[in-house]
């Protein structure tokens, strides 16, 4: 490279942060273009006096923003953009989403019942954050899954992901490590990154997250730990009281490590709660949303925590939004105490769980392994790569979620496709079990071809 090259000449810094923010200015203002090779460590380390180690930390800092991509002995290079994998529908009408993630919009409990509660008086600045009512209603619904001897304190935040994007911000710098499930759910996997922290993959089975990897996990310096305890997105899976305890075991010895759990499903879930949060831990967050079973568009989770952690988390609210409307907190509080809708949820979820179970059948009958775990989804392992697969599947008119988008580290998560198709009539499941067998069979031609 030579000297008046724009990215080595106009690289400073003496610490990996000013090292890393130089070159995101580089970057930002387009003086590097994407595909650009990055200096060598060895030759930028002496250009600049530092040690290597402080130039691998800054382009670490960069891979986490997304800005590099390192190509091992081919170099680190300034990353092309690239779509960050989204929640959501296809964007092309003619296909058949099957890879949404969203509950059945029919299943959702109707409004009109308990909108004259928003009826109340208005409310002003310095008042209370959180509506006494909702307060009362949600301590007790959250002190049943958390250790007796544990403080609780309650806040409210605009969702599960928000609250996590917060939580982590209030405990994190930048490049601290976090362990993560692997694979992992979309929305945790690209808070961390944007985050600009480190993620630690922690594998995952039929029972959750793993023990050594959870061990490894915390050799490897992480400060975080984020675990959905049952039906876990994308598998399924959720955590078996055995493993629980055993992971308990091993964060006995780590108190401050601060643990979040996703009780994203709660509600809805057919599994019994086992949590991670043992007797004694001192630093936690229990996150429960009510956007599967009240609607996505109810933007609002309930975080039970330690007070340090819930003091924290409220100051990373201040400068912002400060709390979430208290219309929608009356909202939720007058749906959860309705004895109708309360069993409309208890309805939806028999649903969610029979359709995936059917579902699954049909695709044993048609030869395709299936389990059915918990959640909205099915985790469908497939004999040859699932991006294949599902490229066939859009030839049959069929949009789904590659296993690959969920992948950290798990190379065994390519051979998986995440299906949603609880809201499937039987005639439309008994046409996507058949498509998707001729879609592998067609995969595997391809393959040998």
């Amino acid at each position: 490279m030579s000297q008046d090259d724009p990215v080595d000449d106009g690289i400073r810094g003496a610490s990996a942060l000013e090292i890393a923010d130089s070159l995101r200015v580089l970057i930002e203002r387009g003086a590097v273009r994407p595909g650009a090779a990055l200096p060598p460590v060895r030759a930028l380390a002496e250009r600049l006096a530092v040690n290597r180690n402080t130039v691998m930390a800054a382009y670490r800092q960069l891979a986490q923003a997304g800005l590099v991509v390192s190509r091992g002995r081919g170099g680190t290079l300034v990353a092309e953009p690239e779509r960050v994998a989204q929640e959501g529908y296809a964007t092309d009408s003619i296909l058949r989403d099957i890879g949404t993630g969203n509950p059945d919009a029919a299943l959702i409990p109707p409004l009109e019942r308990v909108l004259p509660v928003l009826g109340g008086r208005t409310v002003l600045y310095g008042e209370p954050v959180i509506d006494r009512d909702l307060e009362s209603w949600a301590t007790q619904w959250m002190r049943e899954d958390i250790a007796d001897d544990l403080p609780l304190r309650l806040t409210i935040t605009s969702g599960a992901s928000d609250a996590i994007e917060r939580l982590l911000a209030q405990t994190l710098t930048r490049d601290d490590a976090v362990a993560l499930e692997d694979p992992c759910f979309l929305s945790s996997m690209n808070t961390v990154r944007l985050g600009g922290y480190r993620v630690v993959p922690v594998p995952m089975d039929e029972e959750g997250m793993t023990v050594a990897g959870l061990e490894a996990a915390l050799a490897a310096g992480v400060r975080a730990v984020v675990c959905t305890p049952r039906a876990q997105n994308p598998t399924g899976a959720s955590l078996s009281d055995a493993r629980a305890r055993a992971l308990r075991v091993v964060l006995a010895d780590h108190p401050y490590v601060l643990v979040i759990e996703d009780d994203h499903f709660s509600l809805l879930s057919s599994r019994p709660f086992h949590s991670l949060i043992g007797s004694g831990h001192r630093r936690y967050a229990l996150i429960r949303s009510v956007s599967k079973f009240l609607g996505p568009d109810m933007c609002l989770a309930v975080t039970a925590s330690d007070p340090d952690t819930a003091e924290r988390l409220a100051m990373r609210l201040s400068p912002g939004t400060i709390w979430v409307s208290h219309l929608l907190q009356r909202l939720t509080y007058a749906l959860m105490t309705d004895e109708e809708t309360r069993g409309g949820i208890k309805t939806a979820a028999a649903h969610y769980a029979a359709r995936n179970a059917a579902f699954a059948q049909r695709l044993v009958d048609h030869g395709v392994d299936a389990t059915p775990g918990d959640g909205l989804n099915l985790w469908v392992r497939v004999p040859v790569l699932a991006r294949v697969v599902a490229e066939q599947l859009m030839r049959r008119g069929w949009f789904a979620r590659p296993g690959d988008e969920f992948v950290l580290a798990d190379e065994a998560a390519v051979f998986h496709l995440r299906l949603t198709v609880h809201d499937l009539s039987d005639a439309d499941a008994d046409r996507l079990a058949s498509d998707l067998s001729a879609a592998v069979k067609a995969a595997a031609i391809r393959k040998v071809g």
